[in-house]
């Protein structure tokens, strides 16, 4: 009976556990509750107080899966893998990321242990960002924006320093004693300076104003995912943006990733020619998304229409499966058999590429979930005064995922001290400033143009400046010093 007990027991737990990591999720958008991780990584250590591996990979489970469940709908849906193959390639993945919550096994209430768990912890979110690749969605830090007092940290130690003082926080709490007043105070007094560091620095205005505002037209063309490639719908997406293009009143016109469903090169002429003849009147730019092709290459690109000429960007940060084949002898089945992507063999673009120039301003375009990757974001800066993004998330139905992808986006333009326009093609179409507000936005599944100003800003934030370097170095710093003082 005992027995049964107890295996019922550590049953319920596991399912509590799994529970708190699903929990964790309502600290990201659109709930923006950061102090819920908060309390669910606090109270994940009050319960693993034996140090169970078992328990934090559970809790990463429900973490992530609860997190990215929506990864299924792209491969099953759009991606027309049999469900049963999305369920589980979407459980592997999510095995696999809950790997890297591996340091919060270490924890023990004392300062040194705070300090290794918050510091190895960042490391192996930092790895996360680039290993096969890079997967860094949902880093802790995004839990934090835009409104947490941590976020105030973004321009200087960028997304996973705040991810770093998620934890630290967490790990200090934790370390509060009923009858040890002396190290409650300065446990408590660390915590304030953290958090209120925060608020102090969010206060900052660490970049200026350049030029005058940009009157933009945001487009959301709400092409049905499962049509967009189709012959037959190619002739009523051509129409259809054409018109909202015609209807748009902005000096810069942008266009969601591919919104043109067509090699760029094979682009009917008479389109291009009324494209050119609205910029021709309205004295207006246009930045389109559509397939290029360069000699035998094909690239995911964001092509600049001005002045009787155009400007290229090319995607350098290509989606695994999605746009380009990884171990291509080792999967070639699952592509032949399981998978329909268009375009899954792109080329990616070169690191460095030229700004779209517009006045005074330099736009640095990104595309997708490029804008992920804080530490390429950065690559143009200081020269670039506006960042744009192009993106597509309607792989993802009616999820969570344009909403975190939104949250994205607001900590690059945190971080970066520069505004973020975002044209999708069923959201989250928004306009975001420097401060990583969101200023307005389209209804998601609506068809519609966002009009709004845009203000470029020059100036570098440290973070711009010296991407994770900064972090990285506490941490190891963290991890070393730690060490020692346990030895």
């Amino acid at each position: 009976m005992r027995i049964f007990q107890k295996k019922y027991t550590h049953f319920l737990t596991s399912i509590f556990v799994v529970s708190l990591g699903g929990l964790s999720t309502f600290a990201f958008a659109p709930y923006y509750h950061y102090l819920v991780i908060i309390l669910s990584v606090a109270a994940l250590f009050v319960i693993n107080k034996k140090q169970s591996f078992k328990n934090i990979l559970l809790f990463g489970f429900g973490f992530f899966f609860f997190g990215i469940h929506w990864i299924t709908i792209a491969l099953n849906t759009y991606g027309h893998m049999p469900y049963v193959g999305a369920i589980i390639s979407t459980t592997i993945l999510c095995i696999f990321l809950c790997l890297f919550f591996y340091p919060l096994k270490f924890f023990q209430q004392n300062f040194s242990s705070a300090i290794f768990v918050a510091s190895s912890f960042t490391l192996l979110e930092w790895l996360r960002s680039f290993i096969f690749t890079g997967f860094p969605w949902l880093s802790l830090g995004y839990s934090q924006v835009p409104n947490s007092p941590l976020s105030g940290f973004l321009p200087i130690i960028g997304i996973h320093g705040i991810s770093f003082l998620v934890i630290l926080t967490v790990t200090l709490l934790l370390l509060y004693k009923k009858k040890d007043f002396k190290s409650n105070i300065i446990i408590f007094s660390m915590i304030a300076m953290i958090w209120g560091g925060g608020y102090i620095l969010k206060k900052i205005d660490w970049t200026q104003p350049i030029d005058e505002p940009i009157k933009v037209s945001l487009i959301q063309g709400n092409i049905d995912q499962l049509i967009k490639w189709n012959n037959d719908s190619i002739q009523l997406s051509l129409k259809k943006y054409k018109d909202l293009i015609f209807q748009a009143q902005g000096e810069l016109i942008i266009l969601p990733e591919t919104s043109i469903p067509l090699i760029y090169q094979k682009i009917p002429i008479s389109f291009m020619q009324s494209l050119q003849e609205k910029m021709n009147a309205t004295k207006s730019k246009i930045i389109l998304g559509a397939i290029y092709k360069e000699n035998s290459q094909y690239f995911n690109s964001a092509v600049y229409l001005h002045d009787n000429s155009i400007n290229l960007y090319h995607k350098y940060h290509l989606v695994p499966f999605g746009e380009y084949i990884p171990l291509r002898p080792l999967l070639k089945f699952v592509y032949e058999n399981w998978l329909q992507i268009p375009f899954n063999d792109l080329s990616r673009g070169t690191k460095k590429q030229a700004l779209f120039k517009f006045n005074n301003n330099q736009i640095a375009a990104n595309i997708c979930y490029e804008d992920v990757f804080g530490n390429e974001i950065i690559r143009p800066f200081p020269n670039a005064t506006m960042l744009v993004n192009l993106s597509n998330d309607a792989w993802y139905g009616q999820s969570n995922a344009a909403f975190q992808h939104l949250q994205i986006s607001q900590a690059r333009a945190i971080e970066t001290g520069r505004m973020m326009l975002r044209a999708t093609n069923t959201g989250a179409t928004a306009i975001i400033n420097e401060k990583g507000e969101i200023i307005s936005h389209l209804p998601h599944f609506d068809v519609g143009i966002l009009e709004g100003y845009a203000q470029g800003y020059e100036g570098e934030t440290p973070y711009s400046k010296y991407g994770n370097y900064l972090i990285v170095l506490l941490s190891i710093m963290g991890v070393i010093l730690s060490l020692k003082r346990k030895t």
